[in-house]
């Protein structure tokens, strides 16, 4: 489907000076994305824009909008395939000609923890490097590596290193212009062929590397025009369908029935339904959860992994609190229960991004997957039940009780999960209530 881009005025709320801001207006798969740029301009002078003669100031503005519109054109219809989380990853943060959220500018502090490299050098041996010249690609990922520790994004860091650790053995630290059409083809056989890897993780690896190359062109490094490999008519990123495994209801049941034979067993099972009832919530989410995140009969929270995008309004997921999540907080949950407490005793305010990364991986994750492991084997359950399983099962057991797909959409064949997450959004708090009811409606059946 193809990406509709335009700049507008945006009438609906007047600024200073009888003025109005203007924004790039993306649209694809029937999904609507405003992006605010630098620009204010009364209604009167944005008319003046389409005449041929205009003023020196409203010259170099209409110049500067159209070289914007331009260059989004370009980028979306080079994207293969286009996603708004990249195109605001790598097109709109920290382009000059966009205003940024807040958080992007300031610097990073965790509880009087000021940002230190000395904690990340051991995971990301790429900050002890010495780099030949900046048209290096050791140089850009650095720069990537480094503002994403500073957000505390440390998944995304690993994945960039991981990136740039499997480029170096295949042929060393290259320049951009080195990085061609043949490289890439040859490089994804390397990696299939030799390093037994799968398309899916080639793809993985070849958009970190793509969103590298976005980097150095923004930033001057390179020219798209001399040595840009990705797009129509040159590399094609390898793609391929990721069936999820959901678990039907009547699997959720022997779960949920289940008798742990010990408290391990029983605290992940726990936490595994808790996600699964709560929205399909993520692991990293859920260790986050802070007390002020209650909100009467229900829970309200800003998902970790879109809360430091370019948008200046991050989309709040609102699950509804039934008995058995209620349960879980009680039995689990901290006793301070102050507004800012974190819920469950998982992380702790004074822990810096690496350390809650690992803490959420090894106390979480891995326990609830192996403990999780037992238990399917336990009940003749062939199917995986992990973490990623309870999100795959919410929006599966939804769709098959009848609910609509402006509610609720399968992760299956979409490119971009955060259309399913606008689609929750939208919804009245009651019916979300109703519809989260649905997703017990097995305990009716138990006597």
């Amino acid at each position: 489907m193809s990406v509709s881009i335009a700049v507008i005025l945006d009438t609906r709320r007047q600024k200073k000076a009888e003025k109005y801001p203007l924004k790039l207006r993306v649209t694809f798969n029937r999904e609507v994305e405003y992006y605010l740029t630098i620009f204010d301009l009364s209604s009167e002078d944005h008319k003046k824009l389409t005449a041929p003669r205009i003023s020196q100031e409203l010259q170099q503005i209409r110049d500067q909008l159209q070289e914007i519109e331009a260059k989004a054109k370009t980028f979306a219809r080079e994207a293969d395939p286009f996603s708004f989380e990249e195109f605001e990853r790598d097109f709109i943060k920290d382009n000059k000609h966009f205003r940024q959220r807040r958080t992007n500018k300031q610097p990073f502090v965790v509880t009087g923890y000021q940002f230190d490299i000395q904690p990340y050098e051991k995971r990301f041996p790429l900050l002890r490097e010495t780099h030949p010249d900046k048209d290096y690609i050791s140089v850009t990922f650095l720069s990537y590596i480094r503002r994403l520790l500073e957000e505390g994004r440390i998944g995304s860091a690993l994945n960039y290193q991981d990136t740039y650790n499997s480029l170096k053995k295949f042929r060393g630290n290259v320049r951009f212009a080195e990085i061609t059409v043949s490289y890439l083809n040859q490089y994804e056989q390397w990696m299939v062929n030799e390093r037994k890897r799968s398309k899916t993780t080639v793809g993985i690896k070849l958009r970190a590397l793509r969103a590298v190359f976005n980097e150095a062109i923004e930033n001057g490094t390179i020219k798209r025009e001399k040595c840009y490999p990705f797009g129509r008519r040159r590399y094609q990123l390898p793609t391929s369908r990721n069936v999820k495994k959901a678990l039907d209801l009547a699997e959720v049941q022997k779960i949920y029935e289940f008798e742990p034979r010990t408290a391990d067993e029983r605290k992940a099972k726990d936490f595994w339904l808790f996600c699964y009832f709560a929205n399909g919530m993520n692991p990293k989410d859920f260790a986050h959860l802070q007390y002020k995140n209650i909100d009467g009969d229900y829970l309200s929270f800003v998902r970790a992994k879109t809360e430091r995008t370019g948008r200046s309004d991050p989309k709040t997921i609102i699950a509804y609190i039934n008995e058995d999540m209620r349960r879980v907080i009680d039995t689990y949950g901290n006793k301070d229960r102050r507004p800012d407490s974190f819920i469950f005793p998982i992380i702790e305010e004074a822990d810096n991004p690496m350390r809650r990364y690992d803490l959420v991986k090894t106390e979480l994750i891995q326990f609830i997957n192996k403990e999780m492991k037992n238990i399917a084997k336990e009940l003749g359950i062939t199917k995986k039940v992990t973490n990623i399983v309870s999100r795959h099962t919410f929006s599966t057991v939804l769709k098959r009780s009848g609910v609509s797909t402006e509610f609720i959409q399968e992760s299956l064949g979409h490119t971009d999960k955060k259309t399913t997450e606008n689609y929750l959004d939208s919804f009245e708090k009651e019916v979300k209530k109703e519809f989260a009811k649905k997703l017990a409606d097995f305990k009716s059946t138990i006597s």
